[in-house]
């Protein structure tokens, strides 16, 4: 007989006017018998989110709701989390999400990891109650990724597809993280997770993922991660900043997130520039053009991509469905067009 599998995760859920989504996404972490248990933190929501969330206690003791009087973010709801709970694991789940069953038992099945992460599907909203009948099946092909990949992974290309590996849910071992010192930056209110990844990759954190799908991100127009301040840019590429400052990195994981803090501070700097012009006119949005001459080549270019997509002619959007299974595309997109015997052992 198989050993049962311990039960030894801490599932951290930060919530913000949730109120719609958040008993699914805790009785989907209650669900999985590994959780030892489900902290959810109330980031100073206006609706019902604590209690809507408490509704969906199970009574087995293992849901623990606490609410913020004030919004101090999701870095600052999963650090407490974190700081109040006791399980040797930590994951995390976005309450407007949920988990397959049996995503936790399929993750702690491998071994030699400090974090672990699986494939995402994103599902539409009004297909989420019927998705995991409709989600393709795929071989876990586990592989471990270094901090070259990671970054890579997190830096878009315009007019190519590509995964955002930072929106990756992992497991985290808590001895890694408590022995160095990690913990989410509380500055940061756009790219927490990457960059929380980011240096644990630095301090030599073994990271693998599995191609298998036991994580759902629900789509939703008025999701409060689709939208973003220019402050929020500012700060994401002083986070790389501070990672190239505070490790000694080789050559190539030094340029990779070289790469990526250009990439957030070009879009920082179209953002900047747009913002003066729309609150204090062209000729202000000119003057600082001019007068910081390293931000030129991204405003420009910028501006000729959004004339260029302007007139671009109209195309029919690409399907979100593949292999034939409804709404459902995933984060690791190149995965799941394959067989699952054709499995490449890269990442996108």
């Amino acid at each position: 007989m198989t050993a049962a599998m311990p039960t030894n995760v801490c599932i951290i859920i930060a919530a913000k006017n949730a109120a719609d989504t958040i008993s699914r996404a805790v009785a989907s972490a209650l669900a999985e018998p590994e959780a030892a248990e489900v902290v959810v933190i109330d980031d100073g929501s206006t609706d019902d989110s604590a209690a809507v969330a408490r509704s969906a206690d199970d009574g087995t003791g293992r849901l623990n709701v606490v609410r913020f009087d004030e919004n101090r973010g999701p870095a600052s709801a999963r650090n407490h989390a974190i700081a109040i709970s006791r399980s040797p694991l930590i994951g995390v789940l976005d309450a407007d999400d949920f988990f397959f069953p049996g995503r936790l038992r399929q993750l702690l099945s491998q071994d030699g990891w400090d974090f672990i992460a699986d494939n995402i599907a994103f599902i539409d909203a009004a297909q989420a109650a019927t998705a995991h009948g409709r989600i393709d099946r795929f071989a876990p092909a586990p592989r471990l990724i270094d901090l070259v990949g990671f970054v890579e992974g997190n830096i878009s290309r315009r007019g190519v597809r590509r995964g955002e590996i930072g929106f990756l849910k992992p497991l985290m071992r808590r001895a890694f993280l408590d022995q160095h010192g990690l913990r989410y930056n509380e500055t940061l209110r756009l790219g927490e997770d990457y960059d929380l990844y980011a240096r644990a990759l630095a301090k030599g954190a073994r990271y693998k993922i599995i191609h298998s799908c036991g994580y759902a991100a629900v789509v939703r127009g008025n999701s409060l991660s689709g939208s973003h301040r220019t402050i929020d840019l500012k700060r994401l590429f002083e986070a790389d900043r501070a990672i190239l400052a505070g490790s000694r990195l080789r050559g190539d994981a030094e340029a990779a997130v070289r790469r990526h803090e250009r990439h957030i501070r070009d879009r920082y700097e179209l953002r900047h520039f747009l913002d003066l012009k729309k609150e204090q006119g062209f000729a202000s949005a000119i003057g600082y053009a001019l007068s910081h001459p390293s931000a030129l080549p991204a405003i420009v270019s910028g501006i000729l991509a959004d004339k260029a997509e302007r007139f671009r002619p109209s195309r029919s959007p690409a399907p979100l469905a593949l292999g034939g299974k409804g709404d459902v595309r995933y984060l690791l997109e190149a995965f799941a067009v394959e067989r699952q015997d054709e499995l490449p052992n890269h990442l996108p």
